[in-house]
């Protein structure tokens, strides 16, 4: 039987949405109708104007005990109907699971209480971490026989570093709060009390900042998490980023850099390298002007000197 209750709340107050999983005698877990309610929240934030900033957690006790493995093996029945891709959560082109969509506005994740697999996963599509002393941290993807899909093998070890993250993978060991704060996985813990409150006032900070300077911040800080696919494709995507980056800022083109970064992000690496050829070609014919245009002022190159 479905939720009585909708099984994600949103409030938005101050040009801050918080957004709750909200089925927690379930642990918040994911069933398809929580997953369906997190996309839609979030995209709507993203597109709502009056919205700056995003705040995501869980009613508690925990933040989000992963995906409901009753509904998937088909033991319970299914929350809400499949999506057509591309209109709610799944697997992008390049593979990776995506809990919800990517926009330029911060997603602020407040950690109220355990988040594991899944769970950690959500949480780590977010922009950064805000932990209650009573949150804890596990991939047990391992426990389990499931292999992750939502880009943990990535982004965990872009948080805590390579060999911590394969220790939490292959063990499926729990981090405390402190744990987390010390590793680098989260910025901040907190008394449980204060968490949302907290959270909100960084919110506040950010939501009363510039957001022609936030939101460009936002999508060119990307890169930076997306080294293991900018090696992975080599130093000319690295320049073409640079360059889609540049032409973005210099000549106010929005959103030629942010195609790039997305479609890194989404490891559509026919869209990254469709980008790489055209700096490339770019950059050829720039080489090729100056050439001529050196040619022409030069006596001692026209008279073949």
């Amino acid at each position: 039987m479905a939720d009585a209750e909708p099984v994600v709340l949103v409030d938005v107050e101050d040009r801050i949405a918080t957004v709750t999983l909200n089925r927690p005698r379930a642990r918040n877990a994911l069933s398809r109708a929580v997953m369906h309610g997190l996309w839609d929240a979030v995209a709507a934030a993203g597109d709502d104007p009056g919205v700056a900033v995003v705040i995501l957690t869980g009613a508690d006790p925990a933040f989000c005990a992963g995906v409901d493995l009753k509904e998937v093996a088909g033991d319970a029945p299914s929350s809400a109907t499949p999506r057509d891709p591309g209109r709610g959560p799944g697997r992008d082109s390049g593979g990776l699971f995506r809990f919800f969509p990517v926009i330029d506005k911060p997603v602020i994740g407040a950690v109220n209480g355990v988040a594991v697999t899944g769970g950690l996963e959500v949480a780590l599509q977010c922009t950064f971490l805000v932990a209650s002393q009573r949150a804890r941290f596990a991939d047990t993807h391992a426990r389990l026989g499931v292999m992750p899909g939502g880009g943990i093998t990535v982004l965990m070890a872009q948080s805590i570093g390579l060999r911590r993250a394969i220790e939490m993978s292959l063990t499926g060991n729990f981090l405390t709060a402190d744990e987390a704060l010390r590793l680098g996985l989260v910025n901040h813990v907190v008394p449980h009390e204060e968490l949302l409150p907290f959270t909100r006032r960084l919110a506040a900070d950010i939501a009363g900042n510039d957001q022609d300077s936030v939101r460009p911040s936002i999508v060119t800080s990307r890169p930076v998490a997306l080294m293991p696919v900018l090696s992975y494709l080599g130093p000319a995507a690295a320049a073409a980023l640079t360059g889609s980056l540049v032409v973005e800022q210099v000549f106010g083109l929005p959103g030629v850099g942010r195609y790039f970064v997305q479609g890194a992000i989404n490891r559509d690496y026919t869209l990254v390298m469709g980008m790489v050829i055209f700096y490339a070609t770019l950059l050829l014919a720039l080489n090729l002007l100056v050439d001529l245009l050196y040619g022409c002022l030069d006596p001692r190159i026209r008279h073949g000197q």
